[in-house]
C-alpha cells in the first residue's frame, strides 16, 4: 500500500474536491490543456480523472504540397448561382 500511495501521488495531481471542480472547472480545462492530470475528489476519496484526451501536436506548415486548384476556381460563378445568395 505505501508503494501505490508514493507512485500514486508522485503521477497524479492533489485531488480536487468536486465543489472546486465545478466552480473552477474553465480552470482546471486549461491546466489540462498544459498536461496535467487533475483527480477530482468526493469526501477525500478520488472519484474522477481528469485528462487531456490527446496530446496536442504542433502544426507544421506546409502539407498542401503537390495540391493544384483547377483554374476554374477563380472563374466568376455563374448567374444563376450567384442569384441563390442574394
Amino acid at each position: 500500500m505505501l508503494v501505490y500511495t508514493l507512485v500514486y501521488n508522485a503521477v497524479m495531481s492533489t485531488p480536487v474536491n468536486v465543489h472546486e471542480a465545478k466552480t473552477h472547472f474553465s480552470k482546471l480545462l486549461e491546466r489540462v490543456a498544459l498536461g496535467e492530470e487533475i483527480i477530482i475528489a468526493r469526501a477525500g476519496e478520488p472519484v474522477a480523472k481528469l485528462s487531456s484526451l490527446a496530446p496536442r501536436r504542433a502544426r507544421t506548415p506546409g502539407g498542401a504540397e503537390g495540391l493544384r486548384v483547377p483554374d476554374s476556381f477563380f472563374k466568376p460563378l455563374p448567374d444563376d448561382i450567384l442569384d441563390v445568395f442574394k
